[in-house]
């Protein structure tokens, strides 16, 4: 019988955002048509989401989309919908028409137009370089989310919106107040896609992200300075996840998220009414309905997560 690979070994910088080289995954996206029935499923989680706000360029007009977040200490999720018929609107309508669920993933680096330079020196075709901002409230008033975003073609990332980008606003992004959740969750750790070949997507992922992939007994997976992106197949996800049924290839299918207590969030999420059962040292939770088709997979330490176990 064929030894398993190494456990995967990597020491998560603790920090909201990245520094020098290193590259972060920032933050994942749902896709919804109902923000506020969105919203709602996620306050009977045990989180605590912002406000809805509108996305928009730096001359104030819509680039199509809206957005409603669930912040952590480190990372966050991000519940996006459509708000324009603009470009960005009409690929998100694209997108939402085969299931509602995460369809993005961004990634966090020091210097987005090096890495759009970077990615365009790769091989991969290239949108031009954008700034993106929306307005927020702030504890003392109005204030201005900005993010310089490196943006792929559409059709170079057959998974879904893979980006790079630059934090510009961090204070105005991380609010105190939206830190706390009463579930207690203080981090976005990894993202698993459902991929129907695992080589090949994790190469070409090596490539975007500029960091070399290592087999797990799962499958295949590229390690980041925080967080990890995990490449399984779809009978490797069915027989971890079976209550998950996969729509179609690829699929964003879970991500895990560091939680103080399982116990604790195991019982706010039966008061709401969201079933979850334990794999091992993780507590494994479907997304509500109003968040698309996927799952959670809560874990007190970092090592928990199956596919690093």
């Amino acid at each position: 019988m064929p030894s398993l690979p190494p456990p995967v070994t990597t020491t998560d910088a603790d920090r909201r955002l990245p520094q020098g080289e290193e590259i972060f995954l920032d933050h994942v996206g749902h896709f919804v048509r109902e923000p506020q029935a969105a919203s709602r499923a996620l306050e009977r989680a045990g989180f605590a989401p912002t406000p809805v706000s509108m996305q928009v360029d730096p001359t104030g007009a819509p680039i199509g989309t809206g957005n409603v977040t669930v912040m952590f200490a480190r990372g966050y999720v991000e519940v996006l919908f459509k708000t324009a018929d603009t470009v960005l609107g009409r690929e998100f309508e694209a997108a939402l028409a085969g299931h509602a669920g995460v369809h993005l993933i961004a990634f966090s680096v020091t210097d987005a137009e090096r890495a759009h330079a970077r990615l365009a020196a790769a091989g991969f075709r290239m949108r031009p370089l954008v700034q993106f901002q929306r307005p927020v409230e702030t504890e003392t008033g109005a204030g201005i989310a900005a993010f310089t975003v490196a943006r792929l073609e559409r059709g170079e990332m057959a998974e879904g919106r893979i980006q790079i980008l630059t934090h510009r606003t961090e204070d105005t992004v991380w609010q105190r107040r939206w830190l706390t959740h009463r579930n207690g969750a203080t981090g976005l750790i990894d993202v698993l896609i459902v991929v129907a070949d695992v080589a090949e997507a994790a190469e070409r992922f090596e490539r975007f992200l500029g960091r070399k992939s290592s087999s797990t007994q799962f499958g295949r997976a590229v390690v980041l300075d925080r967080g990890m992106v995990q490449f399984v197949s779809a009978k490797t996800f069915t027989e971890l996840l079976p209550e998950v049924n996969v729509p179609s290839l690829p699929f964003m299918g879970a991500y895990g998220i560091a939680m103080p207590s399982l116990e604790k969030t195991e019982a706010i999420l039966r008061q709401g009414h969201i079933p979850a059962r334990r794999i091992g040292t993780a507590l494994v939770a479907k997304f509500p309905a109003e968040l698309g088709v996927g799952a959670w997979l809560f874990v007190e330490q970092v090592a928990d997560l199956p596919w690093r176990a």
